[in-house]
């Protein structure tokens, strides 16, 4: 008798560590552009009855270097096909699992408070946007996607000579877009869906498509997180309920 009920007690042990691995929260490392759309993802999947998610943000490149180092996630989402290119490279995703279904705009803000329109073409008065001592707003174009797809587009329309001395270079466009709600510059590059998230700043412009690479968000499941429910996760994502989420936020669908 005392040998049977430690066998129903074993197996209900056995039990409840099932159901408590298959009840563990997802965790997302993801672009810090995504940052609000991601949250409302969250809602919809706990809506579904499933745990919330865990989330960190961040620079593309800081987060596929935490995954490099051994940092467990379940879903990496970058900002450029770059450091998903990177990760998969180090065998860190599944590649099978890329999804590629979303862009975005790149633009010039300025502080709301001294909102303006400018026509952005070849050659367009930087300087005087900055004035004598401003600097220029933007991610850290060494690895950080929004700065890159900065600079291309500067470069393009034959302004990165005069404005690479005048960078304030952040790590994440997240953190760019502080330096310009704070008034710490006058002007900045961030992401479109950056400044819809933001009522401290105004668009001044839109960056020409064809000034910069093509603004991707390619998601996939990591390889050590590759599990049934962030399959699931990549479903919803990438699903008509994701995207109309990611569409309500300024993204646009590939």
């Amino acid at each position: 008798m005392r040998h049977r009920l430690l066998l129903v007690l074993t197996g209900f042990g056995l039990l409840l560590q099932a159901v408590g691995a298959q009840a563990q929260s997802l965790t997302v490392f993801a672009a810090a552009s995504l940052t609000e759309a991601m949250r409302a993802v969250d809602q919809a999947w706990t809506a579904q009855g499933h745990p919330r998610l865990l989330f960190s943000f961040a620079a593309s490149s800081t987060l596929a270097r935490q995954l490099d180092q051994g940092a467990p996630a379940n879903i990496f989402a970058s900002a450029d096909e770059e450091w998903m290119d990177w990760a998969v490279k180090r065998k860190l995703i599944v590649e099978k699992s890329i999804r590629d279904v979303l862009t975005n705009k790149l633009v010039l803000v300025v502080p709301k408070d001294q909102a303006r329109q400018i026509d952005i073409k070849p050659g367009f008065d930087l300087s005087a946007l900055l004035g004598p001592s401003g600097r220029l707003a933007v991610g850290d174009p060494a690895h950080v996607p929004a700065g890159r797809y900065a600079q291309q587009a500067l470069t393009k329309l034959g302004l990165w000579d005069a404005a690479k001395n005048r960078l304030a270079p952040a790590d994440s466009v997240r953190s760019a877009l502080l330096l310009i709600e704070r008034g710490e510059v006058p002007a900045g590059i961030v992401y479109l869906t950056d400044a819809m998230v933001s009522s401290h700043v105004a668009v001044a412009g839109t960056f020409p498509a064809d000034s910069h690479e093509r603004i991707a968000y390619p998601f996939a499941v990591t390889r050590h997180g590759d599990t049934p429910a962030a399959r699931t996760l990549m479903d919803l994502i990438v699903g008509p309920e994701g995207l109309k989420i990611f569409s309500h936020f300024g993204f646009s669908k590939d």
